[in-house]
């Protein structure tokens, strides 16, 4: 193996470059990435980033020692066609790069509504240059609307309301972060978010826009209108897959994958938001949208590439944090509506504690308000297959 080609400059991709060369891969190694930037982070996009207490160079992936890893980048080039018989990657361009071993780390895209396309004030936070487009416009403390209220749009409101904007977040659900917390979790969030001066507008549906060549107001289903300057769409993302059109890969709901990463198409890997790993026993898998996700699937990837099979599958609980606020929330496991659940370390009250959440009496996920340590310990517990009941008792 010579060659080794990492589609997407992401952290995922990263990670895989920085894996091969720490084992011991001395061939050549290319990465294509679609931005034109090393890579960076992105989660300070909706936080430090979006409130100005950082800068882009503080975002940076890795700030010194780049060129340490002799990688070969093709910046703002687009990968447009997987050629898996001929081993090649086609570019937007219309050059071809081949590769002994492919990386898919393309990672995913903003999910954009029906109607607004092209509407001025109007936009979703992905990129560095979206978070750019959307610094500059909250210069000029406009009314912010945010749609959708996940983990991408809340963190997004908080920010706005750090930097004084008059900020509304619509949510056709009962509470915010429903799905990752559940409902009554999410609003203890929404009382914290009102207690901010954001208004939430819960159980509201999006109908469309007002404005000539920019927005001027979010019409809602229920009929009412909402001024805004900016709107932004925090509406979830998909895997980035269209340039896989034709290739003979699974690509329904990310790069289908064994538990290593390895697709059914000799030589090509994915890891990342766009890969969906099967579980260690075999069992198709799903996608994690998640920070730790990328990294190990990224270091776990380059591994199978250079040893096989010996590399083995990656067994992990997911992990997942979001800053809002003052609010540290993290989740470990999978946590599901439905079931049982045991509030530990703290109380809503107090605004610090842990929630552990178990299914038929196995543990199965953990959520932590400010209690990272005693998360850790429980995510460890989930990893062993530990019983519900034993572990409310240790942490009753």
């Amino acid at each position: 193996m010579k060659r080794i080609v990492v589609a997407g400059a992401s952290l995922a991709g990263l990670r895989a470059l920085e894996a091969l060369r720490a084992e011991g891969f001395d061939g050549e190694l290319i990465a294509i990435g679609d931005e034109p930037e090393l890579p960076y982070d992105r989660p300070p996009l909706s936080k430090q980033f979006l409130t100005g207490d950082w800068d882009e160079e503080r975002i940076r992936l890795r700030r010194q020692g780049v060129e340490d890893l002799d990688v070969t980048w093709h910046l703002g080039e687009r990968a447009s066609a997987l050629l898996p018989d001929e081993r090649k990657v086609q570019l937007a361009s219309g050059e071809t790069i081949a590769w002994d071993a492919l990386l898919i780390a393309t990672g995913s895209m903003a999910r954009e509504l029906p109607f607004g396309a092209g509407l001025a004030g109007v936009q979703v936070l992905r990129s560095l240059a979206d978070a750019r487009a959307l610094r500059e416009s909250l210069g000029s403390g406009p009314r912010v609307a945010v749609i959708g209220a996940g983990f991408i749009g809340m963190e997004v409101a908080a920010s706005c309301r750090q930097r004084g904007l008059d900020v509304t977040v619509i949510e056709p659900l009962a509470a915010p972060l429903i799905r990752g917390l559940g409902e009554a979790l999410g609003r203890h969030v929404a009382d914290r978010f009102r207690a901010e001066g954001v208004d939430l507008r819960l159980g509201a549906g999006v109908e469309g826009f007002d404005g000539e060549g920019r927005v001027e107001a979010v019409r809602l289903t229920d009929g009412k209108r909402l001024p805004a300057d900016v709107v932004v769409v925090g509406i979830g993302v998909r895997p980035a897959t269209d340039w896989l059109a034709g290739s003979g890969l699974d690509v329904r709901d990310g790069v289908a994958c064994d538990g290593a990463g390895a697709t059914a198409s000799e030589g090509v890997f994915a890891a990342g938001d766009v890969a969906r790993w099967a579980a260690p026993d075999g069992t198709p898998g799903r996608r994690y949208e998640h920070w730790t996700h990328a990294v190990e699937q990224g270091v776990h990837a380059a591994r199978r590439i250079l040893h096989g099979e010996s590399a083995g599958t990656l067994d992990v609980v997911p992990y997942v944090w979001s800053d809002q606020f003052d609010l540290r929330i993290a989740i470990a496991g999978e946590p599901s509506a439905g079931d049982d659940s045991f509030l530990c370390h703290g109380s809503l009250e107090e605004g610090r504690f842990l929630v552990l959440f178990g299914h038929e009496d196995r543990l199965c996920g953990a959520v932590s308000f400010g209690r990272p340590r005693q998360l850790h310990a429980v995510r460890r517990r989930i990893a062993e297959g530990a019983l519900f009941s034993d572990v409310v008792a240790e942490n009753a």
